[in-house]
């Protein structure tokens, strides 16, 4: 195996499975038995650097999670690529992906993002991903590429490479990477929001930014407001933290 297949291999493949080939437009992320250690978060339509930028610092600062890879994905958006030491249902990925959405993309029509895996059966969201295989050739002069944080924001309007990436390059780029314990990603899973149930009312609703806080009733106590923030899952986690926090010394003060 290349360097750029074992970093591959490290991160994202389960035992056994064969090395992603060179070029590959789907790469083998899926057991037999709908078991994965990746999953793959896409923003596109348009490319927006800043909002999949607030999952990658909160996936690392909130949850403790290792830090994603980067990609673009040759087409039309970035990619987050998570990797799990151990390998869990298809299912639990998709959660977790749906957790991340509600959490910090809550304002994001849902058109624009893709969630690799995705659905109830294990084989589903296999195909609705464009470039699942990284790097790999999406058109004339076009290629997927894993990219550094720091080079992340430059390619928001043309969100892929020009020439196949070097696979050293690739490889370092993967090298720099860790997967999370199961016992960290499970405590992650807990603390990420619900996905936002469909709404069936009538009445007009505006997407609530993750970084600015929810309108709650005016309330003149400020313990009943606080724990009202902290039982409201659409608030942003962030902020419910911060509002356990600041009942804590309320509580203290009563006891």
């Amino acid at each position: 195996m290349t360097r750029l297949q074992t970093e591959i291999q490290r991160l994202y493949l389960l035992l056994g499975t064969p090395p992603i080939q060179p070029g590959a437009d789907v790469a083998p992320l899926l057991c037999p038995r709908g078991h994965t250690r990746a999953g793959v978060l896409s923003l596109a339509r348009p490319a927006h650097w800043d909002s999949l930028l607030r999952v990658w610092q909160g996936v690392q600062s909130d949850l403790g999670l290792p830090a994603p890879a980067i990609a673009v994905n040759g087409v039309d958006g970035y990619q987050l690529w998570f990797s799990l030491l151990e390998p869990v249902p298809a299912n639990d990925m998709a959660a977790f992906l749906s957790g991340l959405q509600a959490t910090y993309l809550s304002d994001i029509a849902p058109r624009r993002l893709g969630l690799w895996p995705v659905g109830q059966s294990p084989l589903a969201g296999t195909g609705p991903l464009p470039a699942l295989a990284v790097p790999a050739p999406q058109g004339d002069d076009r290629w997927s590429a894993f990219v550094t944080p720091d080079l992340a924001r430059i390619f928001a309007d043309d969100p892929w490479l020009d020439m196949a990436p070097a696979d050293a390059s690739q490889a370092d780029v993967l090298a720099a990477l860790t997967s999370a314990r199961p016992d960290v990603f499970e405590a992650a899973c807990d603390r990420l929001l619900p996905p936002a149930p469909a709404s069936t009312s009538s009445a007009a609703t505006v997407p609530l930014s993750p970084l600015a806080p929810t309108a709650l009733p005016a309330v003149q106590d400020p313990e009943v407001f606080l724990r009202q923030v902290m039982s409201d899952p659409s608030v942003p986690l962030a902020l419910r933290i911060e509002a356990a926090k600041a009942l804590l010394p309320l509580q203290g003060g009563r006891g």
